[in-house]
This record gives structure tokens, C-alpha cells and sequence, in this order.
């Protein structure tokens, strides 16, 4: 950007110059009228001349109608002596305004060669400018094959530095690092034991959930530089560059001394060699044999470490994970609510917020969120409360963004019809009065038949607590509950809607796993079927070998097929010994369009006491 506005810069010049230029030269090209002398004896006997100016033999005249003619006298008598001789008279003469000038000057002689001087200037100035920037193309060319890694933590970098106090939670990962910090201060001590410190860190996780700022946090700790680049950066169009430019960026980090090398996405080039189309030549497996050539060329006693973060482990070749190259593996998982507090509070701190905020709150109703998204949260509620020009964010603003992550903006232009919208009502009311009659189902937080995203209406649950494993009767109450607006439909309107089309497909996805992968189906047992592996061919993700029978892939579907059953059974009976309660909640969900938690319960309660009373 710098190098196009000199450039640019230097373009403007130019032309103002030869603007200028030709300002200057464009009056001298013009020819005035020429006149003989006698004519101009004439002129003055007229009493039409208003000045002469005399530069040798040359007479510039000026007529009182404001033109210009030029005439010449003789060289070898004066202008006065020649028109006393042409009958002008000595009161005339005395009345004519008469100046001298030099004969000559810059510009008698600079005119003749303006025409010559300045379009070979022009070209000589554009075709240096042509050189110099084919020179700069030769430096780029060159620069081609060089890293392109961001460097932290070194003085002059402009990046704020993050330290192990500003990454919340993540308790067990900063214990794994701090070896690393520790080391890059104090290398001796390990050394002179005998210990040899990893090569390579390797950080998993989910998206968001904090690699990068780890990484950045180990080398604020440990006061070393941190060179960050992307596993994408490294591959391009030309077969070689990448490799080069693993070779330039380990080369800077060695020339360093003690630093950190991040790379980023490890598994854009990390990938299982051998199972693409391109051999052993193509550009990523070339890009990847350096990263394992230069991670063996450390010594001993190098002070380069390596850190890498992938969300993707399972398509990693094994190579990079031997002990020697990437030997230590530090799982990043999902913060708990106790860290998601924490977060929210590392968020909130330039962010002015109102007394009644209670940031424990938006943690319990946020689980299964990542730092990254407690920090988009964060930002939709100083959004929202700029628009409604208040000065400090409130509670309203923080719970309402949680709808707006979890399920998209709010769509005022998607208007139901009175059919429509009674429809929603119940299917969500199916929803919620399933969750509330289920001992395994999360407590129901919200039910709105607003349009957010791409749904009509949601019902949010949550659950009271942090779940790391699911037990077979939590998976059955999960499906009836996903199950609960098809059968509400059905059960009010004695027909089915399209709304009920992604319930459909999460219910099936569930009861699948539990037959294939959980092994909680009674006539199969316990046993997995299909062999998960990547599909390389147009990059189509992850797939499916069948390695079992078609018999055994009928009873699959069988199995499938009984768990939904069940489950819709199940919920259609809730809704049957409950339709008054449903009616009720439909009923206020058309008239409100949102019930709070603490409104839901007493509908559901109050409902059930005056049953038990009659």
C-alpha cells in the first residue's frame, strides 16, 4: 500500500510539471500579425497604438483595441529617426508610449527546443519508472519462497501481549505448557539432567476454544519470540514453495535463538500421505516431508519449539505424531460454567455493564459454548445496547444475544398466518410439555414461536448441570422430546406439517448412533458397525466403509426404526394424558409468542394441581 501511493505520487508529479511547462510555452508559439514599419507609421498617425516595446530591432505593439501586432525597424537607424522619416510627427512621437527590453532571455532560447526537451524527458522518466517497478517484480519473485509468519512478542511488533492470566479455564492445558515455559527460561536445568524437552506440542480442541491464545501466552510467559503462520500459508499453486518457505520460517526462528514456531490448521498439510491422487510430488506431502525433515534436524540443546493447534487429530499422518517430532498432545476441551464465567468476565472488561448484571447466569444457560463464542455473545449485547443508545449493557441484552448465537437473528419480516402461527404453538408446546414430563429431559428455559434463522419457533433447554457421557434412557427421552411436535401435530390437527423436518433428521441421527456406535441396541449388542474414513477424492470429508452384511444392515434399520417408534410412542402418550395443559400453552404462546421459564413452570403446575384436585 505504501509502495502504490509513491507511485501514484510520482505520476502526479509528472503531470504538473508538464502542466506547468506548458503553460509557460504555450503563449510564445503563438505568431502575431507581422506589419511593416510604414504600416505602423500609419497606426500612429491614427492615434491606434497604445504601447511599443522595442527588443533590438524587434517592435512589439500594442493597439488600443487590446491586439498585438509586431513590426521591424531598420537595424541601422533608431525607431525615432525612421518614423520622423515615415511623416509621424514630434507631437505624435512624444505622445507614443515607448519601452526597451532586453533582447534575448530564457525563453528565446528555451522555446525553440520545448518541443524536443520534453517528450524525450517524458519517455526517459517513463521507462525508468518501467525499470524500477520490473526490478521490484525480481525482489518479489525472489520473496516468493519466504515465510510469510506473523512474529509476536518481540519489541517493535505492535501486538498486545497475552499472559496465562488472560486465557480462562483451560486449568490442566496451562499445566502441560508451563514445563514449556519453564524450559525456554531455564534450559540448563533440564539439560544437565538428561532431559529432553518436546519437540512439538500439539493442541486439540474444538474450534475456538483457545489454541491460538494459548500458544501466544506460552511465549509471553517464557519472554521469547512467537512466529505464527497458517498451515494454508505454506501451500501454493508451484510445486516447491511450500517446503521453502518451512525452510525460511525455521531458519528464522534458529537465527532467534530460543522461540516458538506456531502453526496453525496443522492439518491443512498434515494430512495421511498416500492416499490422495498426486504420488509423492505434489505440493502439500512435499510440504509436509519438510516440516518432518527440519523437526529432526533439531540438536539436543535447540531452543526452538514447535506448536501446533487442528481440531482435525484423527487425519494427521502418523509421522508427524512420533515421539521425537509432535510427542506431546494437550486436549482443549469445552470451558465448564465455571469457566465460562471466567470468560465472560476476560470479555466484559471493556464493555460497561449495568448492576443487575449476572454473569453466572449467561454461563449456566450457555454450555457447550466456546470462548470464542462467549466472546461473540459479549459483543452482540454491546451491539444491541448501542442501538437502543443506551450507555452500559443490561441482563436483556445478554440473554437475548444467547438466542441470537444460538439460532440467528430475529426475522420480524417472516410473519405467520393466524393457521400458521397456531400450528407453531402447539409443535412448540409438544416440545416443551415433553421436556417437562421426562425424568432424563434438560429443564425447558424459554419457548417462543418468534422466527430466529432458519427456525419457526425453538424451544430452549439446558441442563443443570455439566454431562460429559449420556446413558441410553437420557438418549430415549432425548428423541421423544425431539419427537414431541410431530406427535402434538398429529395428535391436534390429525395431520403433519414440514416443520418438523430437522426434529425428524436429529432424532434419526441419534438412534442410528445408538445402534452403530453405542451399542445400545438389545438384538445387535455390543458391537460397532462402519469403518469412519476420510474421503479425499474433491475433498468430500469424512465417510463410511460398510464392514458389515446386507442382513445385518436390514436389522440396523430395523433397530433404528423400533427406537423411533418407541420414542413417538411415548411422547404421543404425555401429550394424550396432558392435551389440556398443551391447549393451555399453545394457547398462551399465540398471545405472547414467548414464555419465561418461571411462566412455563406455573402453567405446567397449575394444570397438573387442579387435576389432582377434581
Amino acid at each position: 500500500m505504501k509502495s502504490l501511493f509513491r507511485n501514484l505520487l510520482f505520476v502526479v508529479l509528472i503531470l504538473l510539471a508538464v502542466s506547468t511547462l506548458f503553460a509557460l510555452f504555450s503563449d510564445p508559439f503563438k505568431t502575431p500579425t507581422q506589419i511593416s514599419l510604414s504600416e505602423f507609421a500609419d497606426r500612429i498617425k491614427t492615434d491606434s497604438v497604445s504601447k511599443v516595446i522595442v527588443a533590438g530591432d524587434t517592435l512589439n505593439i500594442t493597439l488600443k483595441d487590446d491586439s498585438e501586432v509586431v513590426s521591424r525597424k531598420e537595424r541601422e537607424a533608431s525607431l525615432t529617426e525612421s518614423l520622423l522619416n515615415l511623416g509621424v510627427s514630434q507631437d505624435q512621437l512624444s505622445q507614443l508610449n515607448i519601452e526597451t527590453a532586453q533582447e534575448g532571455g530564457a525563453l528565446a532560447w528555451l522555446a525553440p527546443f520545448a518541443f524536443i526537451i520534453l517528450p524525450f524527458a517524458f519517455f526517459l522518466l517513463f521507462f525508468w519508472f518501467m525499470f524500477r517497478q520490473a526490478r521490484a517484480g525480481v525482489g518479489q519473485a525472489f520473496d516468493f519462497t519466504k515465510a510469510r509468519a506473523r512474529l509476536f512478542g518481540a519489541e517493535g511488533s505492535g501486538k498486545e501481549p497475552v499472559t496465562f492470566s488472560d486465557v480462562a479455564g483451560l486449568r490442566e492445558a496451562k499445566e502441560e505448557v508451563q514445563e514449556v515455559v519453564d524450559f525456554l527460561k531455564n534450559p540448563k536445568k533440564y539439560l544437565q539432567i538428561g532431559a529432553r524437552i518436546p519437540r512439538g506440542v500439539l493442541l486439540v480442541g474444538a474450534p475456538g476454544t483457545g489454541k491460538t491464545l494459548l500458544a501466544r501466552a506460552v511465549a509471553t510467559e517464557a519472554g521469547v519470540p512467537f512466529f505464527s503462520a497458517s498451515g494454508s500459508e505454506f501451500i501454493e499453486m508451484f510445486v516447491g514453495v511450500g517446503s521453502s518457505r518451512v525452510r525460511d520460517l525455521f531458519a528464522t526462528a534458529k537465527k532467534s535463538g530460543r522461540s516458538i514456531v506456531f502453526i496453525d490448521e496443522l492439518d491443512a498439510i498434515g494430512r495421511m500421505r498416500g492416499a490422495g491422487f498426486g504420488g509423492g510430488h505434489d505440493e502439500r506431502e512435499q510440504t509436509l516431508n519438510q516440516i518432518l525433515v527440519e523437526m529432526d534436524g533439531f540438536e539436543r540443546d535447540s531452543a526452538t519449539i514447535v506448536i501446533a493447534a487442528t481440531n482435525r487429530p484423527d487425519v494427521l499422518d502418523s509421522a508427524l505424531l512420533r515421539p521425537g517430532r509432535f510427542d506431546r498432545r494437550i486436549i482443549l476441551d469445552l470451558p465448564d460454567v465455571n469457566d465460562r464465567a471466567d470468560i465472560l468476565k476476560i470479555h466484559s472488561r471493556g464493555v460497561p455493564l449495568t448492576q443487575e448484571v449476572i454473569l453466572r447466569e449467561i454461563a449456566e444457560r450457555t454450555p457447550g459454548f466456546s470462548g470464542a463464542d462467549l466472546a461473540n455473545l459479549v459483543n452482540e449485547a454491546a451491539i444491541l445496547a448501542a442501538r437502543r443508545d443506551k450507555t452500559s449493557v443490561s441482563q436483556d441484552e445478554l440473554l437475548e444475544s444467547i438466542d441470537k448465537v444460538l439460532l440467528g437473528p430475529e426475522r420480524k419480516s417472516h410473519v405467520l398466518s393466524v393457521n400458521e402461527k397456531k400450528i407453531t404453538a402447539f409443535h412448540e408446546a409438544g416440545h416443551a410439555l415433553t421436556a417437562s414430563s421426562l425424568k432424563h429431559a434438560d429443564p425447558v428455559r424459554k419457548v417462543s414461536i418468534i422466527s430466529r434463522g432458519r427456525a419457526g419457533g425453538y424451544t430452549l433447554k439446558l441442563p443443570t448441570e455439566e454431562r460429559h457421557m449420556k446413558t441410553k434412557a437420557e438418549f430415549e427421552d432425548e428423541m421423544a422430546v425431539l419427537l414431541g411436535g410431530y406427535a402434538a401435530e398429529r395428535l391436534v390437527f390429525g395431520e403433519i406439517s414440514t416443520g418438523a423436518s430437522n426434529d425428524l433428521e436429529l432424532a434419526s441421527e441419534i438412534a442410528r448412533r445408538m445402534v452403530k456406535e453405542y451399542g445400545m441396541s438389545e438384538k445387535l449388542g455390543p458391537v460397532t458397525f462402519g469403518e469412519r474414513e476420510e474421503l479425499m477424492f474433491l475433498n468430500q470429508g469424512m465417510g463410511e466403509r460398510q464392514n458389515y452384511s446386507d442382513k445385518v444392515a436390514s436389522l440396523i434399520d430395523e433397530e433404528v426404526a423400533g427406537f423411533i417408534t418407541r420414542a413417538l410412542k411415548s411422547s404421543e402418550g404425555i401429550l394424550r394424558k396432558k392435551r389440556p395443559t398443551l391447549e393451555k400453552i399453545a394457547q398462551v404462546l399465540v398471545e405472547k409468542e414467548t414464555i419465561e421459564r418461571e411462566e412455563f413452570e406455573k402453567l405446567v403446575s397449575s394444570k397438573q394441581s387442579s387435576k389432582k384436585g377434581t
